[in-house]
Order: C-alpha cells, then structure tokens, then sequence
C-alpha cells in the first residue's frame, strides 16, 4: 500500500521570502534619503569637504605663528528680501589666532521674513583649516520689517594649513555666506522699503547655532 504525502508549494514561501526582502530595502531607502541632508551636512563639518569650514569646540588653536594671512568676506542673497552684507570687506590676522567678524542683515520687506545662510571657502582645500567657534550659519534667523541684525562670526586659521603643499604659500582666504528665504515665509515679488530698527545677536552657542 503506497502512502502519498502531501507537499505545500514552495513558491508561496519564496514569495514571502522576497516581498519582505524589497519592503525592507524600500524602507531603507526612504530613511537614508531623508537622513542623506544631515549626515552630508556633518560629513562637510567635519572634513571640509567642497570647502565647508570645520566647527569646533576650543576657541584657540593653541599657537599662533608669526605669519599672517587675509581673509575676505562675501555674502549673497538667494530670493530674500534683505540687504546682507560683512560689516568689513577683509581682515588681516595671524595664523593660529582667533578674530572676530561681522555681517549684517536688514529686512527690507514689509512683514517679517525668517532667512538661513550657508557657506563656504575659497580655495576648498583651506576648508578643513578654517575653523569656526561660533557662527550663524544653518540656523533660522528671522527678522521684522525695518529690523537690522549684527551677525557675528568667531573663528582661526589652524597652523597646520602650512604643512600642505598646496596651501603653503597661500595669503588669502574667501569666506562666504549665501542666505536663502525659509519657506514658510516665502516673500511675495515685490515690496517697498521700510525704516526700522536694529538689534544685535549676542554671542553665544545657543544663538548662533552651527
């Protein structure tokens, strides 16, 4: 007497198999591309890559030599209504020693408009040496009709800049800001000038952001 065993196909199986495959590689791929801004963001911080100056946490480089370098300051505006511009065009320092600059933003709009900056420096390979203690930059700043804000920016040329080959004999160093409007008050095409008044960013991490 033969006995027939009965046998569930395999197919069903397989296919569930690879459903759950491609759902997690889809879910996946969801979170890295909204972690993709931020962790990009970080990489540049932290390497200076594409000229991204580096933040850091101690506010002097620990020597300072006896060679100077110039630094320029630029700013630019991207679709936000407001005159943005470094209180001075260029600082000479030494490097290794931690300056001070400052930029300056008024809103020129009629209603208050909140605007972010992003920036970089010129030439590229100097990014990874130009380190920022504190900063404006990536931090939504928002401004009312009229009103003028002082934006300081703390910041050092790391020594070690003229151990690279390529920078060795570089003198002069481009620090520059673009300010772009944020969204949810995105400006309407046109607006009258407005008197106001002004104020100015203290200091601090909390304010300045990174």
């Amino acid at each position: 007497m033969s006995v027939e065993i009965s046998k569930k196909p395999a197919g069903k199986n397989s296919n569930a198999i690879v459903a759950a495959v491609c759902l997690a590689f889809f879910t996946g791929m969801i979170g890295m591309a909204y972690a993709a801004v931020p962790l990009y963001k970080m990489f540049c911080q932290a390497t200076g890559y594409g000229g991204t100056t580096q933040r850091v946490e101690k506010q002097y480089a620990g020597r300072v030599l006896d060679r100077e370098i110039t630094v320029r300051f630029d700013a630019n505006i991207a679709g936000v209504p407001w005159e943005f511009q470094p209180v001075q065009r260029a600082m000479t320092m030494k490097i290794g020693e931690t300056v001070q600059a400052h930029y300056q933003a008024t809103n020129k709009f009629d209603r208050p408009v909140t605007g972010r900056a992003t920036f970089n420096v010129q030439p590229e390979l100097a990014g990874p040496y130009f380190n920022k203690v504190e900063c404006f930059c990536f931090t939504d700043t928002s401004l009312k009709p009229g009103e003028t804000l002082d934006m300081p920016v703390l910041f050092y040329v790391d020594p070690d800049i003229v151990n690279v080959p390529e920078l060795k004999d570089v003198k002069t160093i481009t620090l520059s800001y673009t300010m772009f409007p944020v969204e949810k008050n995105k400006p309407v095409a046109s607006s009258e000038p407005v008197q106001g008044t002004s104020k100015t960013v203290s200091d601090t991490e909390a304010n300045l952001g990174g």
